[in-house]
């Protein structure tokens, strides 16, 4: 086990947005910034990979309002814990530990009270509210950290932390049972992993993209078919996702499910959705609802059962100087799976 560093970094490389703008015009710069200490009931990662999101694309665009600039983006991150603050028991210093999207949740709010920190009133977000892992550091509350399973590398585990945790709500909230017909639409990061959750659960996925490349890579994971949101699967889903962030597609996804079923919208921004008709989207008792974030307890329910499918994560990795580039692939459906930032080596 690493011991306590002999002496605080002043500062640390990162990637920092500074003004949103698109992506083809490179918004990270890559600066030396200052180096981040940890207040009482916080943890110092030495981060090593942190995931690339479709949140992050959102955020260095501008699609979402930013609450704080300049900000380090990022989310999925994977690091050892360097140094924790005053009050923390666990980690302990030299524990490889994974922090998600939910930065913290006030734990007094009526949402909080119920189990639904994801829609807690002051909740705060990693890379959004407080600086991410787009850096070589990054400072969490320690009660926001999850242990990762074993047998997953820091590669491979990063996908799981926003990814894996948000696909796995998704497919909670969209009431899927065990043997029945799931519909994915969109095949990005999430769905790659969501895929295999419902897999495990004996169910037929029937996957909807408009990338090839994303069809094949479904097929390859084990759908039972693939086509376009405007193709006729071969059966109606019982329940669908649509991870795809075009309103139009929620619609396609209602038009085709099954009587009673429901579908939910995984994105944490869409396109508006156009006029729905009544009885061709609707009627039957179809329910659609929205997926907002996730808890602790999914994040540490998906890492469970990561470890018992077991998961496999298709990765592209980059150097930290080129997340832009590879937020770039991702808004252009370039990636196979998940991307992933190498911050360090271990």
């Amino acid at each position: 086990m690493r011991g306590p560093p002999s002496a605080r970094l002043a500062a640390m490389k990162a990637m920092i947005l500074k003004a949103p703008k698109p992506v083809e015009n490179e918004p990270l710069e890559l600066a030396e910034f200052p180096a981040p200490d940890p207040g009482p009931g916080e943890v110092l990662l030495r981060v090593s990979m942190c995931g690339l999101c479709h949140t992050d694309l959102h955020t260095v665009e501008g699609d979402l309002p930013l609450p704080v600039l300049p900000i380090i983006p990022g989310h999925q991150i994977v690091g050892v814990v360097e140094r924790t603050g005053a009050g923390v028991a666990r980690p302990l210093v030299g524990e490889r530990v994974g922090a998600a999207w939910l930065y913290s949740s006030c734990g007094k709010c009526r949402f909080c009270a119920r189990g639904l920190e994801n829609l807690c009133e002051h909740a705060q977000f990693t890379g959004y509210h407080h600086h991410g892992g787009y850096a070589e550091y990054a400072v969490l509350p320690a009660a926001f950290v999850y242990a990762l399973p074993e047998g997953f590398s820091d590669r491979d585990a990063a996908p799981l932390l926003c990814a894996g945790i948000v696909g796995y709500r998704a497919l909670k909230l969209s009431g899927v049972q065990p043997g029945e017909t799931l519909g994915l639409y969109g095949f990005g990061a999430s769905a790659h992993v969501a895929i295999q959750v419902a897999s495990f659960w004996g169910c037929k996925v029937l996957v909807f993209t408009r990338s090839e490349n994303h069809r094949r890579h479904a097929m390859k994971l084990g759908a039972a078919w693939a086509g376009t949101s405007k193709d006729r699967p071969p059966a109606r889903p019982a329940s669908s996702v649509v991870f795809a962030p075009a309103g139009g597609v929620a619609l396609d996804a209602l038009e085709t499910i099954e009587r009673g079923g429901t579908v939910a919208l995984a994105g944490v921004t869409m396109t508006n959705i156009p006029e729905m008709e009544y009885e061709k989207h609707i009627y039957y008792e179809k329910k659609l609802r929205s997926v907002t974030a996730a808890t602790r307890g999914d994040a540490r329910e998906l890492l469970s059962l990561a470890a018992k499918i077991p998961i496999h994560t298709d990765t592209t990795l980059f150097p930290l100087e080129e997340a832009n580039r590879a937020l770039r692939l991702i808004k252009e459906s370039k990636l196979d799976g998940a991307g992933v930032l190498e911050i360090s080596q271990r």
